[in-house]
Order: C-alpha cells, then sequence, then structure tokens
C-alpha cells in the first residue's frame, strides 16, 4: 500500500508532511494537555478538551497501527524504543476510558499523566535528537560508570556530614541519620544547593569539598555527551562522502 510506503520513508515529501503532521498534533496534545489544568474551565470547555484528546488518541493509534503494519517483522518495532514509546502514548486514554465510572479519580489523573511522554515522541521526527540518542548509546558504558561514581559520591557526603553535624544539630531533620543526609547531599551536589546550612568547622570544610566535585559532577556529563556527539557527526558526515562518492 502507498500509504505505508509514506510512512516507512521519512525522506520523501509524502512522509516529510505526514512527519510535520505527527509533530504538529504531538505539541498541540501538549498544549491543550496543559491549558486544560487551568482552573475555572466551564463543563463545555472540558467536554471539548476531552473530544480533543479523543480525536488526537485515535489519529494517533492509527499512526500507530500503519507503522505495525509497514514494518516487515512487526515484533522489532512493536518493542523496539519508539514503538513501546507510541503505545504508551495511546494507552492511558484507553486506560482511563474504560475504567468504571465509580472509580477514585486519582487513579484516572495517573493514567491521564502519562499523555506527557507523547512528548518524548518528538525525537522520532527530529535528525538532531536521533542523533543525540545515538551519542548517548555511543557513551553509555561511560555514563553507567559517571552514575555509580555519583551514587557513591553522594553516600560519601551524607556519610560525611552526618558523621560533622548529627551532634551539633541534632534537631534538624537533614542531619537525623544518613538516610536523612541524603537528600542534603544530592541538593548539595546540584547547583540549587539547599538543605540545612552546617554550623561546625569541620562539616564547613566538608561542604566546601563536596561543593567542589559537585562542579566537576555537572561538568563531567556534558564532556562525554559532547564527545560521543562529535563522534557521530564525524561518522555521519564519513557515511554520506562514501555515498556521494
Amino acid at each position: 500500500m502507498k500509504i505505508l510506503g509514506i510512512v516507512r520513508n521519512s525522506d520523501t515529501p509524502a512522509g516529510r508532511a505526514f512527519d510535520f503532521l505527527a509533530l504538529f498534533l504531538i505539541v498541540f496534545s501538549i498544549i491543550t494537555l496543559s491549558l486544560e489544568t487551568l482552573p475555572g474551565w466551564s463543563p463545555e470547555a472540558q467536554k471539548a478538551f476531552w473530544l480533543l484528546e479523543a480525536a488526537i488518541t485515535v489519529l494517533f493509534t492509527m499512526e500507530y497501527g500503519l507503522r505495525v503494519l509497514a514494518e516487515p517483522r512487526k515484533a522489532d518495532y512493536v518493542f523496539s524504543f519508539y514503538g513501546i514509546l507510541d503505545l504508551i502514548a495511546i494507552l492511558p486514554f484507553y486506560l482511563a476510558f474504560l475504567l468504571p465510572v465509580q472509580a477514585d479519580l486519582r487513579a484516572v489523573r495517573i493514567f491521564r499523566l502519562f499523555r506527557i511522554f507523547r512528548l518524548l515522541k518528538i525525537a522520532r521526527y527530529s535528525r538532531a535528537m536521533a542523533r543525540f540518542g545515538n551519542a548517548l548509546r555511543e557513551s553509555r558504558a561511560e555514563i553507567l560508570v559517571f552514575v555509580g561514581a555519583i551514587l557513591m559520591l553522594i553516600y560519601l557526603a551524607a556519610a560525611g556530614i552526618y558523621h560533622f553535624e548529627h551532634e551539633a544539630q541534632p534537631e534538624a531533620e537533614d542531619f537525623r541519620s544518613i538516610f536523612h543526609s541524603l537528600w542534603w547531599a544530592v541538593t548539595i551536589l546540584t547547583p540549587a544547593a539547599g538543605g540545612v546550612e552546617p554550623v561546625t568547622l569541620g562539616g564547613r570544610l566538608f561542604t566546601f569539598l563536596v561543593l567542589m566535585f559537585g562542579l566537576g559532577v555537572v561538568a563531567v556529563p556534558a564532556g562525554i555527551i559532547a564527545a560521543a556527539l562529535s563522534k557521530v557527526m564525524r561518522e555521519e558526515e564519513t557515511e554520506k562522502t562514501e555515498q556521494d562518492g
């Protein structure tokens, strides 16, 4: 079928138009989701929002079905990252719709919250986002090592500040135990440092050292991803040169 070819080939004018329409629907659905949270809407407006959501979900469902049909190896798409993401984008609406009227409204809100996953679908239609995804895959080993180091640093920071400040500030919630100090460690290692300030000399010196490490924590992943992006771009340029030649 011609439409299946349009879905699979985004390099053609028809394929680009299909991708642009899908991208427009994603952005439009996120805007309506945000507007819907504003207070004071009339019942008629709330119904209009629901009808828009239903129509958009139907269109996304059709897109999902077409992508399944367009793939020769359908299971590869269904269980791929984008296949799962496409399913998550439509499934919450049907789950919320199928809930009985008497169901707890909090459960409905949980399903509706997953609508924000549609925003991630934008990555499918952006070459830059695809390049960024390839860079993350290239550097996944380094990133895993970095995440492990960060977790160790957070624990060491929590244990250290507890040692210095627990007796000096026994009433402080952040220093009641090492577990309580974990949140202090997380906030102090981010640019938006917060939490209870240390009062002992040892605690202040220790906090200074942790902040110095925190500055490095912010810089390291940027360098890893930047190097991976450069590698991916060089590979793309080499591949394009070989194709042109």
